[in-house]
């Protein structure tokens, strides 16, 4: 069976995305093209980059997410630190960390830019809030006067993954005809999570046209995780924590949202057992169930769809 997937983003929840693309292939399902938002978005690219469900169940075992949350001594100086470089950088952690790790993975399947993968195999999707837009990766590149083929596949994951006021946001400088005629200053561009405007983008490949043999198009699946992100309120004591539950709140109602009776039917939802968009200090176990809520949820949903 032939799809075009949707990974939703949802921070380290996205563990669970892994077991449902394990049961998609337990299912026989083959994916054609792919595209995720924030933690989606890794995953859509270890699709595209010829990962196997059981090698991104050894990645996910082995990576310690707490490493992700970098930032140089003197910003961890209690309370007034992370305060700091949140006033200077525009974010508590670099995120230079997750694009170096997604970077190395990728490079061990011969995936740098773009150019390495089939065109139009992979869309990644991130928000310019400079210009209010949702940013279609790597496509809409060539708005900003930038070369979508030569652009790095680990970037693009970077900006999908920049959950605002939690990593910093990724700043791009126009190129070209894009950037004539404007102020320096006006020919910067910022850029965070995908999320913050499309987290589940079912509608990507909903234009592609039915081949010359005759064919119906390839039938676009979504995989959704839902539910709380956790039983119990946010601790606000200051500025920084208000801002931080503030957006996992925002990130995590996307797992509540409504979905249109007509995309039900191609949704697979994956329930994330209360682990939380930014609870980078997962244990083990939590991990494992993660992936095997994913792996049941998905097993659900293929034994009754009818592609």
């Amino acid at each position: 069976m032939l799809i075009n997937a949707v990974f939703e983003g949802g921070g380290v929840k996205g563990i669970s995305l892994a077991g449902a693309v394990k049961a998609a292939e337990q299912a026989g399902v083959v994916f054609n093209r792919v595209a995720g938002t924030s933690s989606g978005s890794i995953v859509a690219s270890l699709l595209a980059a010829g990962f196997t469900a059981d090698e991104m169940s050894e990645i996910v075992k082995t990576t310690p997410f707490e490493s992700f949350l970098h930032r140089a001594p003197v910003f961890n100086i209690k309370i007034i630190g992370p305060a700091v470089r949140l006033f200077l950088k525009k974010g508590l952690y670099c995120g230079e960390a997750l694009e170096y790790w997604i970077h190395q993975i990728l490079r061990s399947k011969g995936i740098r830019t773009f150019s390495d993968l089939p065109a139009g195999k992979l869309m990644i999707i991130a928000s310019d809030i400079t210009n209010g837009k949702i940013l279609v990766l790597p496509g809409d590149l060539a708005k900003l006067g930038i070369n979508p083929a030569t652009f790095e596949v680990s970037k693009a994951i970077r900006m999908s993954t920049s959950i605002p006021y939690f990593f910093d946001p990724v700043i791009l400088r126009m190129c070209g005809k894009a950037a004539r005629g404007k102020a320096f200053k006006d020919q910067f561009v910022y850029v965070v999570d995908g999320g913050l405007l499309s987290n589940l983008p079912l509608w990507l490949f909903d234009d592609t046209p039915a081949d010359s043999s005759g064919q119906p198009p390839i039938q676009t699946i979504g995989f959704q995780m839902v539910g709380r992100s956790t039983g119990r309120p946010h601790v606000i004591r200051g500025p920084i924590s208000m801002l931080t539950a503030m957006f996992e709140t925002m990130l995590s109602a996307h797992d509540e949202r409504y979905i249109e009776q007509v995309n039900r039917f191609r949704t697979i939802k994956i329930p994330t057992l209360g682990v939380g968009t930014t609870q980078f200090h997962i244990s083990p176990e939590k991990t494992a169930e993660l992936y095997e809520s994913g792996v049941q949820a998905g097993t659900k949903f293929f034994a009754r769809f009818k592609g």
